[in-house]
């Protein structure tokens, strides 16, 4: 049994850090039912890993570790081409008008597919950097060095340029 304050920590991950971790499992599943699966197997990788949870890096930090390595787990399992449906994010919009709720949506699903078509080091630094994380936490989710971190998310940078110019083109 677990105590409560392991409890309480896995309710304020899950309040706190659960849309992040609804996010890193889109960046690796594309399905939505096989992706609601990849969520409740980070959840429950976080539950299992807090009592080993050392505070050596924030909580947020440790969740994305959990996240990425059950994301890249799932990846290994299910190793086939990267599928493509509507994403069913349900982030709400500012959008004034139908139009630009179009418009975003697809600007978004063609930068998700970007996403998922990156190879495995460089979706893991997009994702973190698209959740906000300095590079060096991004080190510390992934277990290497800054500088490593920083060569990873230029090349991502430029793969995810042209693959968003090439699905631009006729």
């Amino acid at each position: 049994m677990k105590s409560p304050d392991t409890e309480a920590l896995f309710d304020e991950v899950a309040s706190l850090h659960g849309p992040m971790i609804r996010r890193i499992a889109a960046s690796y599943e594309a399905d939505p039912e096989v992706r609601r699966e990849l969520q409740q197997d980070i959840l429950m990788a976080v539950w299992r890993a807090l009592p080993s949870w050392r505070g050596e890096a924030s909580v947020r930090t440790f969740a994305a570790r959990v996240a990425h390595n059950r994301g890249v787990d799932h990846v290994a399992r299910h190793a086939k081409a990267p599928r493509t449906v509507e994403l069913d994010e349900g982030l709400p919009l500012d959008a004034p008008s139908a139009q630009d709720v179009v418009e975003r949506n697809q600007q978004r699903e063609r930068l998700m597919r970007a996403v998922r078509a990156l190879p495995l080091p460089l979706r893991q630094v997009t994702v973190l950097t698209l959740e906000d994380f300095s590079p060096s936490e991004i080190a510390d989710v992934l277990g290497v060095g800054a500088n490593a971190v920083s060569i990873r998310l230029t090349r991502a940078k430029a793969a995810l340029r042209e693959a968003m110019q090439q699905q631009e083109r006729p």
